[in-house]
């Protein structure tokens, strides 16, 4: 399963599946058109003669000119496309091309021009004259007229869409709304607050008297997804308890520990087969379960505009904005425990994100790189008061007190001003009152 949706996940991110349907569903409808016309047709058309009275010869150079323009069309929007992701790389972060690349909008406009190009092409060979018995499909040469009109109007969609594309919000937008949407499905909202991180569940004991015996990793590479239900179901089958030794984003080295399995005897080739198929292993990481890709490109962004030879500040503080849009929906919501059960049996003992290691994730970078910036710093500790008002867990709320008071002594110690210390001062003992009280506490002094 895991093979498919790496192949599907590819694929959606590839910049020729899209373009290539829309090819094929062009050839589709040039020869549906040729073959609906008829006679009865034809005389409809007549009516318009200024519309559909082209000849064979008109009609040829019609479609010629609209399939060569078409082609040149494409080489332009492929020109556009690539000076985008070298200006989104250069000037943000080369994680964010997967991005530009997975676009519908980028994949659509390709997929139109081509199909465009080869709908014309088409009908273009079943025009005759002379000799050949004269036959002209008017309707399907008309509709390449309107395609020809709709792709002028889609190239000046396309260079808006550029524009638009590069602009440091849109990138950031649609980062942190891909990551939203992955942190709805590895944490799927529950009524109340739960007890609490799985990080804070008891040790067992118990296992660490277990003989563990290692699976090691099949390929090298990192890891996109884990089936959760095919690990539940490897160690029902062998009536064991499997646990994950590398977690979805690490990187896993060929032959190298990738879960182990607590058996007395080596685990059997078909055991090992079957626990490699849970994990799905590629060249990147993807959003698809990984909740912390999508911090990282973020917090990458940040790091690159706070770097001296760019220094845009207003960059920085936009990602400190969503990077707590993003802890803001984890906050109020219990996070999964690490460890499965069946019929009261411990039978799986995952790695996955916790609140505390997303907001190291998304803080620690970008507070090392803002030495002496207030802006960055003030904004830092405004998205921590606004996490504070939405959780009572423990845990988090002593992960936000220290994230703060890290803050404080970098403010202390590179800050240069009397009158900025003195800002950073006033708005640390908001915070720190904040991270005491309870959730709701920043709504409550807004009102």
């Amino acid at each position: 399963m895991n093979k498919i949706r790496l192949l599907w996940t590819a694929m959606r991110s590839s910049l020729w599946f899209l373009p290539s349907l829309m090819v094929a569903c062009s050839a589709v409808l040039a020869v549906v058109l040729i073959e609906a016309d008829s006679s009865v047709i034809d005389m409809w058309l007549s009516r318009w003669p200024r519309l559909f009275g082209a000849g064979a010869d008109g009609a040829r150079g019609m479609l010629s000119t609209i399939a060569g323009s078409m082609m040149s069309v494409v080489g332009v929007t492929f020109s556009m496309t690539l000076v985008a992701l070298a200006l989104a790389s250069s000037q943000y972060s080369s994680r964010v091309l997967h991005n530009f690349m997975g676009s519908r909008v980028t994949q659509g406009v390709l997929g139109i021009f081509a199909g465009i190009f080869t709908y014309c092409l088409i009908v273009l060979r079943t025009i005759r004259s002379g000799n050949e018995g004269e036959f002209v499909p008017n309707l399907a040469v008309f509709f390449g007229f309107l395609l020809a009109l709709g792709g002028v109007g889609v190239l000046i969609f396309f260079i808006h869409h550029i524009a638009s594309s590069i602009q440091a919000s849109s990138i950031l937008a649609a980062v942190a709304q891909e990551t939203l949407e992955t942190m709805d499905r590895i944490f799927p909202e529950k009524l109340g607050q739960g007890p609490g991180d799985h990080d804070e569940e008891p040790a067992l004991r118990s296992t660490a008297e277990r003989n563990w015996r290692i699976v090691p990793a099949g390929e090298t590479g990192y890891i996109q997804s884990v089936d959760n239900a095919g690990l539940l179901r490897v160690a029902r089958d062998r009536k064991t308890i499997v646990r994950m030794e590398r977690g979805i984003g690490e990187f896993v080295v060929r032959n190298t520990a990738l879960a182990s399995l607590a058996l007395e005897d080596p685990p059997d080739p078909e055991t090992i087969a079957a626990l490699r198929e849970t994990f799905g292993i590629s060249r990147y990481r993807t959003m698809e379960q990984d909740a912390a890709f999508g911090i990282r490109q973020i917090v990458d962004v940040a790091l690159k505009a706070l770097s001296p030879g760019i220094n845009d500040t207003t960059t920085a503080v936009m990602c400190v904005d969503y990077l707590s849009a993003i802890l803001a929906r984890l906050a109020p919501r219990q996070v999964p425990s690490s460890r499965r059960y069946e019929e009261g049996e411990l039978r799986v003992m995952t790695i996955g994100p916790t609140f505390a290691s997303l907001l190291d994730e998304a803080f620690d970078q970008i507070r090392g790189s803002a030495k002496g910036n207030l802006a960055v710093m003030s904004r830092m500790l405004d998205a921590l008061q606004t996490l504070a008002g939405l959780t009572a867990i423990a845990s988090r709320r002593r992960a936000l007190r220290e994230q703060v008071e890290w803050i404080a002594e970098l403010a202390g110690r590179t800050l240069e001003s009397a009158y900025d210390r003195a800002r950073i001062d006033t708005q640390l003992g908001r915070v720190r009152e904040a991270t005491e009280a309870g959730p709701g506490s920043t709504m409550r002094e807004q009102l």
